[in-house]
């Protein structure tokens, strides 16, 4: 069988993303070809804004399949409109005889130039975001009108939209796309790489806890993220306070400019049993999660889905996230393996958390139910996806 040439336009090195290149490599129908747009985090410590400090991933994300790191011509790469300016893309998309191109969103200058390439000399164009319905529903009025007419021109070019998950379907629906044109791609982490780590550590969970002087039967709250205003941690580390039991922990995964907020809230509050063990890379994270009983991720808009729940869920952890967590539409099963609760609300929160914390019995079947779901998000069933759309188109 002939492989599919397709050509693969992202903005920079992402682990989520770079696992399933090497997949589509090395086990499709797809010979790709990955054109990075800018150099972040390539092999060297690069400084994170978000994170407040410099990262270096420690797993490998070249490996396994062929790529390109496009000469980006903006004077402050970044993920941003303009941070990513790249020619000669142009020429690569023109001589590369690709049956195909990927492309991540729509949010830079080079998407934009590789559209108008395509559309050009009429290559198919499958594209893939993550926005979600209900939190483009948020904005102004005047601005989703605007964005009607400009996604409205481009979406009828695009010969294929692979949605991740059931609200960015909706949002693609909503601006006008085809069911014909919608294809499943579920957003998805290396299942196999977390299952395996799961696998592997759980009976070393009570070990790990002892590190931290938390006892076999205490229950221990997760969050895993960045510590900015759009993860909304301190949502969490509120109804922490209200909880009042003595036998529950609240482990705080990330760094960020809210943490000395944190830190100091936790302080003046006189909270106990508050952890916060700052950025932990990809080969640390598997540790934390195996020392967890529920996790929570209390995002508000901006949070287009959560991949931090697929890591969880993957480590069979009951989940609750708020209503507007892209993920929660897919992922959070209420009453299943966790609970959505409406952002912001604290109150609601605590009784969600009180209600698995009280009953080892439930913890236990929505550690089942999480593990259910999260076995159909997986890259294999993204390969499948991607093959339908390319077949289709």
């Amino acid at each position: 069988m002939n492989k599919k040439r397709v050509a693969i336009l992202t903005s920079h090195l992402i682990p989520y993303q770079t696992s399933l290149f090497k997949e589509l490599a090395q086990n499709s129908g797809i010979e790709p070809m990955i054109y990075f747009c800018w150099d972040f985090s390539a092999g060297k410590e690069s400084f994170d804004p978000e994170f407040g400090k410099k990262i270096k991933w420690d797993v490998p994300m070249l490996d396994g399949y062929k790529y390109k790191f496009l000469k980006n011509f903006s004077l402050n790469p970044s993920s941003n409109f303009g941070g990513q300016i790249n020619f000669g893309i142009i020429k690569e998309i023109i001589n590369g005889k690709f049956d195909a191109i990927l492309i991540f969103g729509w949010n830079s200058f080079t998407n934009w130039l590789v559209f108008l390439t395509a559309f050009l000399i009429k290559i198919p164009v499958l594209l893939k975001g993550e926005n979600p319905l209900n939190q483009e529903l948020l904005k102004q009025r005047w601005k989703i009108k605007i964005k009607k007419i400009i996604l409205g021109i481009l979406f009828k070019f695009i010969s294929g939209f692979l949605y991740i998950g059931e609200e960015n379907k909706k949002f693609y629906q909503y601006y006008g796309v085809p069911e014909k044109k919608l294809f499943f791609v579920p957003y998805a982490v290396d299942n196999e790489r977390y299952l395996k780590a799961s696998s592997e550590l759980k009976d070393k969970k009570y070990e790990l806890r002892r590190e931290l002087g938390i006892k076999k039967n205490d229950v221990v709250i997760l969050f895993v993220g960045k510590l900015i205003e759009k993860k909304r941690p301190m949502d969490l580390l509120k109804a922490f306070s209200i909880l009042k039991t003595f036998n529950v922990h609240l482990l705080y995964v990330g760094d960020g400019i809210l943490r000395q907020e944190l830190e100091k809230y936790a302080k003046e509050y006189n909270l106990k049993n508050v952890y916060f063990v700052g950025f932990k890379n990809q080969t640390e994270l598997p540790l934390y999660y195996t020392m967890a009983d529920i996790f929570v991720l209390p995002s508000g808009a901006g949070e287009t889905w959560g991949l931090v729940v697929n890591e969880a869920m993957c480590f069979e952890l009951p989940i609750i996230v708020s209503y507007i967590v892209g993920c929660g539409a897919d992922l959070a099963k209420s009453g299943e393996n966790g609970f959505i609760f409406p952002v912001g609300d604290v109150n609601k929160l605590v009784e969600y958390l009180t209600d698995i914390i009280k009953s080892f019995e439930k913890r236990k079947e929505f550690s089942k139910k999480s593990f259910e779901i999260i076995k159909e998000y997986s890259y294999e069933n993204d390969i499948r996806g991607i093959l339908k759309a390319l077949k289709l188109i």
